[in-house]
C-alpha cells in the first residue's frame, strides 16, 4: 500500500449547508464528484490530489483518504482488523498519531474507549514491526487517523487535514463571536458580487467577510496562510508535491484594479482588529477600513455593488429590544443610501429581520454553530430600474 500513488475514495467533509459552495469549489479545480450528501462531497483521487485540496478549499472542514473499508460489530473486532494492517507502510514510527472518531454503533456508549481501541492497534501493529512505540495524543499537529463505524460498516481514513480547513489560518484574533472563516467564504460566494464591484460591509467585527471578500477576488487561496497539515507527516511524503503547489497557488493571485472592500464598525476594537487580520492575510491595502456608525458608511454612487451586514441577533450578543431599532435602521440605510445595490443581511433572527421593513428577494440558509440562520437578499432598485420595474409590472 502507497497511499501517495495508490487512488482511493476522498471524503471532504464541510459544516451543514455549506455542501454546494464545496460542492463548486471542488469542480472549479477540475474534479469530478461521485456523490454529494449532507455535510461533504465523494470523489476519488490520490494523495498528491489531497494535498491540492487542502491547500485550496475555502468551504472544506477535513479531507479525509479512504485505507479500508470493512465490517465489525464490536470494538475487539475492530482491533482485530486494524492491528493486521500496514501501518508501518502509511506512518513513520516517529509521527506523532491522533484518532479521530464518528461512532453511531450500538455496541459502544463511549467514542473514547473506540478512539483508545484505534489507536492501540497502530501503536501495537508499529511497535511490533518497527520495534519503537510512537508518540500519541489529541493534538491534531502530527498525523490523524480517522475511523467512521456506523453499525456493522467500519472506514478506516487518513484525515489529511488535521486542523479543521474552515479556519484559514489568518484570524490571529477573532475579536466578539466572530464568523468561522468557511462559513464567511460560503455567504460570500452565496450573494451575487462578481468581485469586482464595490463590497460594502458595515458592522464588520473582526473583518472576516470583508477579508474573505478580499481573498475571494483576488483568489488567494487557504494554504497561503497555513504550514502545517497531517499528510506532511505520512511516510514517503514527497515535499516537492507540496512546495508546487504552494507555487501554484502564488502565481494565481490576481490583481483587481479599482476594487472596492469597504469596512465599518462603530468599535475601535474591532476596526484595529480587522486591519491586523487583514495585514496577516495580505489584504490590508485592498480594504478600506473606518470607525463609524454605520449609517456613515460611504457607498459610492452610480455602482452595482454589494451591501453585507452581519448584525448582532440576539443570541450571544446584544438586547432584543435594542436590536429591533439596530435592524429597522439597518433598513433605513439600505433604502436610502444603497439604491442600485443588492442588499445581504446574515441573521438568526427572523422576528429581527421583520424590523428591517423590506421584502427579502431570496433566503439562503446556512447555519452558524447550531444557530439557524438565513442570508436574506435586498434588490435595491434604483430610480430609474424602479421605475422600469413598475412599468413592466403594469404592462403585464
Amino acid at each position: 500500500m502507497n497511499v501517495f500513488s495508490d487512488r482511493s475514495r476522498i471524503i471532504i467533509t464541510c459544516n451543514k449547508r455549506l455542501t454546494p459552495y464545496l460542492e463548486l469549489e471542488v469542480t472549479e479545480l477540475g474534479f469530478t464528484l461521485t456523490r454529494t450528501f449532507q455535510t461533504g462531497v465523494e470523489l476519488e483521487g490520490t494523495m498528491a490530489d489531497c494535498i491540492r485540496l487542502n491547500l485550496n478549499l475555502r468551504c472544506a472542514s477535513q479531507v479525509h483518504y479512504s485505507l479500508k473499508e470493512f465490517r465489525a460489530e464490536h470494538p475487539e473486532e475492530l482491533y482485530n482488523v486494524l492491528v493486521r494492517m500496514p501501518w508501518e507502510n502509511i506512518l513513520n514510527n516517529t509521527s506523532y498519531i491522533s484518532v479521530t472518531c464518528t461512532v453511531d454503533q450500538l455496541t459502544v456508549n463511549n467514542e473514547m474507549f473506540v478512539n483508545v481501541k484505534v489507536k492501540d492497534a497502530i501503536v501495537d501493529k508499529l511497535r511490533r514491526e518497527t520495534s519503537v512505540r510512537p508518540n500519541s495524543g489529541p493534538d491534531l499537529t502530527g498525523a490523524v487517523i480517522h475511523l467512521y463505524w456506523k453499525d456493522d460498516r467500519a472506514e478506516i481514513f487518513i484525515d489529511t487535514s488535521g486542523e479543521t480547513l474552515a479556519k484559514h489560518g489568518y484570524r490571529k484574533i477573532p475579536g466578539k463571536a466572530p464568523m468561522l472563516e468557511a462559513l464567511a467564504a460560503s455567504t460570500v460566494m452565496a450573494t451575487k458580487w462578481d468581485r469586482q464591484s464595490p463590497f460594502i460591509n458595515p458592522m464588520c467585527g473582526s473583518g472576516t467577510v470583508a477579508i474573505e471578500a478580499a481573498l475571494l477576488a483576488t483568489n488567494r487561496r487557504p494554504g497561503l496562510y497555513r504550514t502545517n497539515y497531517s499528510f506532511m507527516h505520512l511516510k514517503d511524503y514527497d515535499e516537492q508535491v507540496y512546495l508546487a503547489e504552494m507555487q501554484r497557488l502564488r502565481d494565481q493571485i490576481k490583481e483587481v484594479p479599482g476594487l472596492l472592500v469597504e469596512a465599518t464598525d462603530i468599535s475601535d476594537d474591532a476596526i484595529n482588529i480587522s486591519k491586523v487580520n487583514a495585514g496577516i492575510a495580505g489584504v490590508e491595502n485592498m480594504i478600506h477600513f473606518k470607525r463609524c456608525d454605520f449609517a456613515l458608511t460611504d457607498v459610492p454612487e452610480g455602482k452595482e455593488g454589494v451591501v453585507y451586514f452581519n448584525p448582532e441577533y440576539g443570541e450571544r450578543l446584544g438586547d432584543v429590544k435594542q436590536l429591533e431599532e439596530t435592524y429597522a435602521r439597518m433598513g433605513d440605510f439600505l433604502k436610502q443610501k444603497c439604491k442600485g445595490y443588492t442588499g445581504y443581511i446574515f441573521t438568526g433572527n427572523l422576528d429581527l429581520a421583520k424590523k428591517i421593513g423590506l421584502k427579502a428577494r431570496r433566503r439562503i440558509e446556512f447555519y452558524n454553530a447550531k444557530i439557524d440562520c438565513r442570508l436574506l437578499e435586498y434588490e435595491l432598485y434604483s430610480g430609474s430600474k424602479d421605475k422600469d420595474r413598475r412599468e413592466k409590472v403594469s404592462q403585464e
